[in-house]
């Protein structure tokens, strides 16, 4: 990310959010910013929403309270064609991969450019491919079904139907869950590349550390119901925060952020 980018108006801008179910409230007047070409990471606990909030922003959970402005327009408030069209210049790639299993690659990818972009099944199918190839995928697996790939390799294929429309915002659940260690480097590093060859702005749930220290601009910790800090690396792990002190400090979160320095240093 170019730091000018951080004086931009915010991508997306969440305002006083609350999410509750019945008597729960997972989130409480929670506020967070997404920036211009940043890979913003998000951690928390368990139970304190990470996967609700990405649900919130994209439009697929209606918030009990607050506002998100996304390009600069309310989303709850647009009509409802409007609404459409800004949530396609979003791309989601959920925690499953959530691929239609009775279809091979080919067609999961080129599904929504046929239904929302209108085009003809062989032009989909042909972006399809290139879309697969952005994600990292060999020209032989576009014939392939989801139960005959590989857990790295779904996560790519999910990337591929997730970058489909171009989108300008890109959300990832969990991407690198299930993954070993070699494969989710690997994701993390076509992650980079695809932010700053396309200018996509990405929003990142993950609980791994390595991806965090590689690969992330800003992390978010949600905690208490709602954001207790969002800011670089260096400024997160030395928040007086039992939760964040034991995360970033244990060994796991050492031996991350000393991968990182190896890395940094080559």
């Amino acid at each position: 990310m170019t730091d000018d980018q951080g004086t931009q108006p915010p991508l997306i801008r969440v305002r006083g959010l609350q999410n509750r179910f019945g008597s729960l409230v997972v989130h409480d007047g929670l506020d967070l910013d997404i920036r211009h070409g940043e890979i913003l990471g998000v951690v928390g606990g368990s139970g304190t929403g990470k996967s609700v909030l990405l649900r919130s922003i994209v439009g697929l959970m209606r918030p009990s309270a607050g506002r998100i402005e996304v390009f600069g327009k309310e989303l709850q408030s647009l009509p409802d064609r409007e609404r459409s069209r800004v949530e396609r210049r979003f791309g989601v790639l959920f925690q499953g991969g959530a691929l239609f299993t009775s279809l091979n690659l080919q067609e999961n990818i080129a599904l929504p450019l046929m239904e929302h972009a209108g085009l003809s099944r062989r032009d989909a199918e042909y972006l399809a491919r290139i879309k697969l190839a952005l994600a990292g995928l060999p020209g032989e697996a576009a014939l392939k079904y989801p139960a005959e790939l590989s857990g790295g390799m779904v996560k790519r294929a999910a990337l591929a139907r997730a970058l489909a429309l171009d989108p300008e915002v890109l959300f990832l659940d969990e991407p690198t869950a299930g993954l070993d260690p070699i494969g989710a480097a690997g994701f993390d590093r076509l992650i980079m590349t695809l932010r700053d060859a396309l200018g996509l702005s990405v929003f990142l749930v993950t609980h791994d550390l390595d991806t965090l220290y590689t690969s992330c601009d800003r992390v978010a910790v949600l905690s208490q119901r709602r954001v207790l800090v969002a800011d670089r690396l260096e400024v997160v792990e030395n928040t007086a925060d039992e939760w964040i002190r034991d995360y970033f400090h244990g060994p796991r979160g050492r031996a991350a952020r000393e991968a990182a320095d190896v890395l940094e240093n080559r």
